[in-house]
């Protein structure tokens, strides 16, 4: 009994330990120029990838529709 309350108090620091230090990080601003570079690049890569793979694009139709081909 005493076991398994000392593995969930590990477990239990463990997890607070983890909501801290990955809190604690953020969404920290770029300092330098390179990494505002990288940042608008990675967006507009993410921008590009949400227009190129959206459901109408893909199966060209609305995601709502039935297709009439299956009962």
């Amino acid at each position: 009994m005493i076991e398994l309350a000392v593995l969930f108090g590990l477990l239990t620091a463990l997890v607070v330990f983890l909501i801290v230090k990955l809190g604690r990080r953020g969404n920290r601003a770029t300092e330098n120029a390179d990494g505002l570079l990288i940042e608008q690049t990675r967006r507009t890569q993410a921008h590009s990838d949400r227009s190129s793979y959206s459901s109408l694009t893909v199966h060209n139709t609305f995601p709502t529709m039935r297709d009439h081909r299956q009962p």
